[in-house]
């Protein structure tokens, strides 16, 4: 998808358009990858279409919210969804409870690092709840690290402007 269609959605839909491009990439769902959304948001603020923070709450709530529906789909059928998985691949059983072991000795501090990590940061969500996390804390870190990685994203495109732009189009 190029540059102009990104463009003429948002103008077409405005400020809603970030917001759900945000929420499906947080929900891990197929989409306009939000790692070119958010810089092109950071444009359209820089340029007065949109004003900056507004696209940074409108994208922190939608990737909160979007954190939110895997931590209870984590917190609902995560354990049913994992005895299904390692029945289909036994050898992953191992690696993954020790995986969930780590989230729970670092707990909070494990969601907010996971939440600056590439494929991660939509991830861990899941067995955040499927270890129970406490639904405050887990907000909070999730929160924190949805903050920083949006900022870092929407402030490059706000901040370097025409340059990124150049970059995808």
């Amino acid at each position: 998808m190029s540059v102009q269609a990104l463009t003429q959605y948002f103008t077409e839909y405005g400020a809603i358009f970030v917001f759900v491009i945000v929420l499906l990439e947080y929900m891990n769902l197929p989409g306009f990858p939000a790692g070119v959304i958010m810089p092109l948001a950071g444009i359209w603020a820089s340029k007065g279409a949109i004003s900056f923070p507004v696209v940074m709450l409108l994208s922190v709530a939608a990737g909160v919210l979007g954190s939110w529906i895997l931590y209870f789909l984590g917190r609902l059928g995560g354990d049913a969804f994992f005895r299904f998985y390692v029945k289909k691949f036994p050898r992953q059983k191992g690696l993954i409870e020790k995986n969930l072991e780590a989230l729970r000795r670092r707990g909070a501090v494990g969601v907010f690092i996971g939440k600056l990590v590439p494929m991660m940061r939509t991830l861990i969500s899941i067995p955040a709840g499927m270890i129970s996390m406490g639904f405050g804390r887990y907000t909070v870190s999730s929160a924190l690290g949805v903050l920083i990685w949006n900022t870092v994203f929407i402030g490059a495109g706000y901040f370097m402007g025409d340059a990124v732009f150049e970059v995808f189009a």
